[in-house]
């Protein structure tokens, strides 16, 4: 065997070893940038306001229309359904005819059960991106 090639399999092993830590320092720069502006995205969520809720037992009719999605229409089916059957979660609103899962998950922040309607205004969900 060569000794030049064994010197230069021995500079080629370290220059490896420094590209592979470089790469590796890149990568974790890289992973925790992206942890950033992950959580800079989710902020604005987050930092929803809920000025009131609604209870399914008890609201009247114009005060369930305050709920984005829910028409006079829809809120006559919900005052139907709970004198059957009063609600024992919020997810079984989606029993109703016309309202799905995905309108009850957004609005389950505006929702309860027990105590006082205390939302006075219309609710504006905005769609998500």
């Amino acid at each position: 065997m060569n000794s030049k090639s064994f010197v230069a399999r021995g500079e080629l092993a370290a220059f490896m070893k420094r590209l592979l830590s470089v790469f590796a320092v890149a990568l974790v720069v890289a992973s925790i940038g992206a942890g950033v502006a992950h959580a800079k995205k989710e902020a604005p969520a987050k930092s929803a306001v809920v000025e009131g809720v609604v209870n399914l037992n008890t609201a009247t009719e114009k005060q369930l229309t305050l709920l984005p999605r829910i028409g006079p229409s829809k809120a006559a089916k919900i005052i139907a359904y709970r004198t059957k059957r009063p609600f024992q979660r919020v997810i079984h609103l989606a029993r109703v005819k016309g309202i799905g899962l995905k309108t009850v998950r957004r609005l389950k922040p505006y929702l309860t059960l027990s105590g006082a309607t205390t939302l006075k205004r219309p609710v504006r969900i905005t769609p998500k991106k």
